[in-house]
């Protein structure tokens, strides 16, 4: 989708932040957001999305900067960040993420690393977390932000989005995103649906509405 720093109401914008010293400094290419991009491809079947991406070093004064910039300006509905997010000293991504959050969403982290102990044990070691962060600057549409710290690797981030599944597809443990529609119902976002063989969204039956090519 083509990145445009203006949005509508019916628009889904998500912002795509890969935070990596040896990325950003073209020692090596980036995956974590082709990856995300090549994802939300398959995942979404409406509204209309597009993408705003930052590609920056694990800084957290630049990390700060970019999610303020896609929530306060470019008018995000979703950010998600990939990397820095370990015990390593450089790795700040979560500070960065808490300290420009108005509510924290700690379910999101507790799935996160439940979903990764299925494979490594040291998924312990993994800090990530979500936040809610309201929009604040004037030419935006007013309404909140959900920020999320994904993996660094492609296949953690597929993983992660869409839970695990056995041979037949049959979902043994919910992925996040599964979650992420509705959240971003109740902050002000638009209606997202999802190809249910990639990610099914849930609601409760309350909060669903119409397909749009079915009657009312």
């Amino acid at each position: 989708m083509a990145e445009s720093m203006q949005n509508d109401s019916d628009t889904l914008l998500i912002g795509l932040i890969s935070i990596s010293d040896r990325a950003s400094a073209g020692v090596y290419r980036d995956e974590g957001i082709p990856a995300l991009q090549d994802w939300f491809g398959k995942a979404i079947a409406g509204p209309t999305w597009r993408v705003e991406t930052r590609l920056i070093p694990d800084e957290q004064p630049l990390i700060e900067t970019a999610i303020i910039e896609l929530v306060d300006h470019a008018g995000c509905h979703l950010v998600l960040t990939t990397g820095g997010t370990g015990p390593a000293k450089r790795d700040v991504t979560p500070e960065a993420t808490l300290a420009v959050a108005h509510k924290l969403m700690p379910g999101f982290g507790e799935q996160m690393r439940r979903i990764s102990l299925e494979f490594v044990p040291t998924a312990i070691l993994s800090r990530q977390v979500a936040v809610i962060r309201y929009r604040s600057a004037a030419g935006v549409p007013a309404g909140g932000c959900l920020i999320i710290n994904l993996p660094g690797q492609p296949k953690s981030i597929r993983e992660t989005l869409e839970g695990l599944k056995d041979k037949d597809g049959k979902q043994l443990v919910a992925g996040i995103f599964a979650a992420v529609p509705y959240c971003i119902d109740l902050i002000g976002g638009p209606y997202i649906e999802t190809h249910a063989e990639v990610i099914k969204a849930f609601r409760p039956k309350s909060a669903l509405r119409p397909k749009k090519d079915q009657a009312p």
